[in-house]
């Protein structure tokens, strides 16, 4: 059997206002005990620290729970989308290694980044540049790649149960398909 760890993630909250009565405890005794509440910028999010077999468990039992009391999800984070600063940071070495892999200086084929491509903070895919880690042995544990796979995948489905944003993507995929 697998050992229960202690999994780290954010879930964000959707259409919840600062003022709402009881969020503290209602969330409490659905089963986010072990969830601290947090405010910022409009929106209300819930940083766990959930004890499970898999980060799959965790972060779906915890949305779970959420929804027990008719809150809705938003997304989960870390999120896909991450700059040279954040990827420093995930990984806990410095900018300028992460600055001398992006240029090519200590390693070669770092991913292309995917968003912002003018700008001054270029965005990268988390998937691609843990997949990227693993190939040239920074990383070794494979799980690294699984996970941030897992919250792309979960995001996905979290946007997919809105009937528009379905029905439009589904129309785009059979207009862009190349088969005939």
């Amino acid at each position: 059997m697998k050992p229960i760890k202690t999994f780290q993630f954010t879930i964000v909250l959707k259409h919840i206002s600062e003022d709402i009565d009881n969020l503290e405890d209602s969330l409490y005794e659905a089963g986010c005990d072990d969830a601290l509440i947090n405010f910022r910028n409009g929106a209300i999010y819930l940083n766990f620290d959930r004890e499970a077999f898999s980060l799959e468990e965790a972060v779906v039992s915890a949305i779970k729970n959420i929804q027990s009391i008719d809150i809705e999800v938003t997304s989960i984070a870390p999120d896909n989308l991450v700059t040279e600063s954040e990827i420093a940071k995930r990984l806990e070495v410095t900018r300028q290694t992460v600055s001398l892999w992006i240029k090519g200086k200590r390693r070669q084929s770092f991913p292309s980044p995917v968003m912002r491509l003018s700008e001054k903070s270029p965005l990268w895919k988390w998937t691609e540049v843990t997949e990227w880690l693993y190939e040239n042995k920074i990383i070794t544990d494979k799980k690294v790649v699984e996970d941030a796979l897992f919250f792309v995948n979960i995001n996905a489905a979290l946007e997919e149960r809105d009937i528009r944003t379905r029905k439009i993507r589904h129309n785009l995929l059979e207009r862009i398909s190349l088969r005939p």
